[in-house]
């Protein structure tokens, strides 16, 4: 069997999306070859397509505007793979196009995963540039597809709200789980805080449904001296800048580190060495974030949107809202709370992505829909009919 992700970049310009697949494509259990990760170009596809070893990823050039992302070569080089299987991740853009083209030629099944573009939240945002392409493109493309997968029970429902009737498979992201029994590096901020100062750390893109705003209202409603307010991700249409505006009119610009995208050893230092993880989210598939948090026994303050109900039922993050106020409030709480009683919300968390949200029995259930689809098993418990 041969397996073909498509996403709009294999980069880290797809945040989340492109770490979530490229594990995903990493952990199936398919012989060298056997799978291929196809995205479009961008600033960042040299320094990053070497991460996806061994699977090849290749991104094709993009003509045109790239919010539309037009790039006849990812359609090439997907008809000279003939995969078994496609598995698209996200939504709107030209790669949508490619795959339904190819799966109705080559009658080749698709699953596709909308990764939270499908949340009323998302649908709102550019509203009317995702009408016009449902009505060229998306829907036929979602119409067509012989299993939908969902993240959570959220984003199913968010799929049949939005009038898709396909199968649904609800299987989560995955994370790794760190070693932590070696000694901590020192994190991004080391020499920018009084040593021993908790920090308070955000990490992922910046961008406006990430809550930002209303959480620098509240960091400045909340303020306590000796805390920080880590920032950490790419700037995306220079939100970032409208975020260190507000603090320094809120006055609390001194109390916050901009630190700019943060990977690898650097990245694992800064969930290590903070206090807690904080993701005031309006919108979310399944955010990656959350689960590295916890991977590294961090508490995590989370909204709804975050659609990780398990977190909240198991005592692994406190709820937090997107409105400054009764966020300041919480934020004020999390403050008090003795470090004792913090590392034990971060504990359990640790131990929920232990049982719940490891790689490799995630990839075994996508394994088992791609069996399915091609007719090799019987249709999995985990995916529901309309």
């Amino acid at each position: 069997m041969k397996v073909a992700f498509l996403l709009s970049s294999v980069s880290r310009l797809n945040g989340g999306v492109s770490e979530s697949v490229r594990r995903l494509a990493q952990s199936l259990p398919l012989p060298a070859g056997a799978v291929r990760a196809f995205g479009l170009r961008d600033e960042h596809t040299d320094a990053d397509a070497p991460l996806w070893a061994p699977i090849p990823a290749l991104a094709a050039p993009v003509r045109g505007p790239r919010a539309f992302g037009f790039a006849p070569a990812l359609a090439r080089a997907l008809d000279a793979f003939e995969p078994d299987v496609t598995h698209a991740a996200g939504l709107w853009m030209y790669p949508s196009m490619a795959n339904l083209r190819r799966s109705r030629r080559a009658r080749c099944p698709i699953v596709i995963a909308p990764h939270g573009m499908l949340d009323p939240w998302a649908l709102r945002n550019s509203g009317w540039k995702k009408r016009i392409a449902a009505a060229l493109y998306e829907r036929a493309h979602l119409e067509h597809a012989a299993c939908l997968h969902a993240l959570c029970a959220s984003e199913a429902q968010a799929i049949r709200d939005f009038g898709i009737r396909n199968p649904i498979a609800v299987i989560p992201n995955g994370v790794d789980l760190p070693d932590l029994s070696g000694a901590p590096v020192s994190p991004p901020w080391a020499d920018r805080v009084p040593q021993g100062a908790p920090v308070l750390l955000f990490l992922g893109r910046l961008h406006p449904k990430k809550g930002l705003r209303p959480l620098i209202e509240a960091w400045a409603m909340a303020h306590e001296p000796e805390w920080r307010l880590a920032i950490a991700g790419w700037d995306q249409g220079g939100h970032g800048a409208e975020i260190e505006a507000l603090a320094r009119a809120r006055g609390v610009r001194d109390s916050i580190l901009l630190l700019g995208p943060l990977h690898g050893a650097q990245k694992a230092a800064a969930y290590r060495a903070a206090a807690g993880f904080v993701l005031p989210s309006f919108s979310e598939g399944l955010p990656m974030t959350i689960l590295e948090a916890w991977s590294y026994g961090r508490p995590v303050l989370m909204t709804s949107a975050c659609n990780l109900p398990e977190g909240f039922e198991t005592g692994a993050a406190l709820e937090i809202e997107t409105n400054p106020a009764p966020l300041s409030e919480r934020l004020r709480a999390f403050f008090r709370m003795a470090p004792d009683e913090r590392s034990a919300i971060g504990g359990r968390g640790r131990k929920l992505v232990e049982r719940s949200f490891a790689w490799p029995g995630i990839a075994e259930k996508m394994m088992s829909i791609y069996t399915w689809l091609t007719g090799g098993g019987p249709r999995p418990d985990w995916v529901a009919e309309s």
